[in-house]
């Protein structure tokens, strides 16, 4: 059977689409109870549809299906099996790594999908929309930033640090919605900063999961891309 395939630039379509679509999805979900429902299948579907369409345009590679599939796994595991230990997880390294090595697509639906399944077992609500849109983009940003960030080090631990100083103000965000039914800043500001010694923990964890995971990992997921000669294709 033959596979429907996407342009490139459908697929660049699609992403900002959904991206967009995800965002707006977070925020009428949380300003609303009765929108959360609907907004997170929304967010779901959107999601899912993305993911079918990044694997569309990797007709003939399967390594890419399955490292995709392989890194998500883990970084949902891994958020699971660290949860007695608030705001010390791996999941943002995993997702990084995913978007460093395999391509903004890959890291998009890796940090999707991480908070979507994961919360299967820690419990859905329109949380998880802004968890989808915040890992998300930390694919994303991993992935435009990949080839400079497995050179650098240094660069990469920065960015381990920052991306959970950007989930943590995303999840801010949702708190200051969903307490407020609007974005009042007055109160982003205290949650924020009532948020502080979570926000430090979050960031460096980050950095030591990093340092711990990303020369192996990141050895073996190259490894397996030359060998089957997956191409990174970027969506944006």
């Amino acid at each position: 059977m033959t596979m429907f395939m996407l342009s490139d630039r459908a697929r660049r379509v699609l992403f900002i689409l959904t991206v967009i679509a995800l965002g707006t999805a977070a925020v009428l979900g949380a300003s609303s109870a009765e929108r959360s429902v609907s907004a997170a299948m929304t967010a779901a579907a959107g999601s899912f549809l993305l993911a079918a369409a990044a694997f569309s345009g990797r007709r003939g590679e399967p390594a890419f299906l399955s490292l995709v599939s392989v890194l998500t796994a883990l970084s949902v595991t891994g958020r699971i099996v660290f949860a007695p230990f608030a705001g010390f997880k791996p999941c943002t390294a995993v997702i990084i790594i995913a978007g460093a090595c395999l391509g903004s697509d890959a890291g998009f639906i890796c940090g999707t999908l991480t908070a979507l399944v994961s919360n299967i077992y820690f419990g859905q609500g329109t949380w998880t929309l802004y968890q989808m849109f915040a890992w998300g983009l930390v694919g994303i940003a991993a992935g435009l930033c990949g080839k400079l960030l497995l050179r650098k080090r240094p660069l990469l631990y920065v960015f381990a640090a920052v991306s959970g100083l950007v989930y943590s103000l995303i999840m801010d965000i949702f708190s200051t919605f969903w307490e407020s039914g609007y974005f009042d800043p007055l109160r982003f500001t205290a949650l924020a900063a009532g948020s502080l010694p979570l926000t430090a923990t979050y960031a460096v964890s980050n950095v030591i999961f990093m340092a711990v995971l990303s020369d192996r990992m990141s050895f073996a997921v190259i490894r397996i891309k030359k060998r089957y000669g997956v191409r990174n294709k970027e969506l944006s």
